[in-house]
């Protein structure tokens, strides 16, 4: 159960990570489309930061996970 619980882990930090870089590039995505006042690319920044929360949300759930 070690090495599945090692595994685990791993996916949990890998889910974080990538979430965490899916919510940056969404902030620099709205960021320059504030910017630019381009509504829809505003709008596809803030769904882009929303996503990249859900993910973290979700890394960090799935991390309370306990193996027996």
């Amino acid at each position: 159960m070690d090495f599945l619980n090692q595994v685990l882990e791993l996916f949990v930090r890998f889910v974080q990570i990538g979430g965490g870089l899916w919510l940056v590039w969404g902030v620099v995505s709205f960021g320059g489309a504030l910017k630019d006042q381009n509504g829809p690319d505003m709008k596809s920044g803030m769904w882009q930061i929303v996503g990249g929360g859900l993910i973290l949300a979700a890394g960090t759930l799935f991390s309370s996970i306990a193996l027996s």
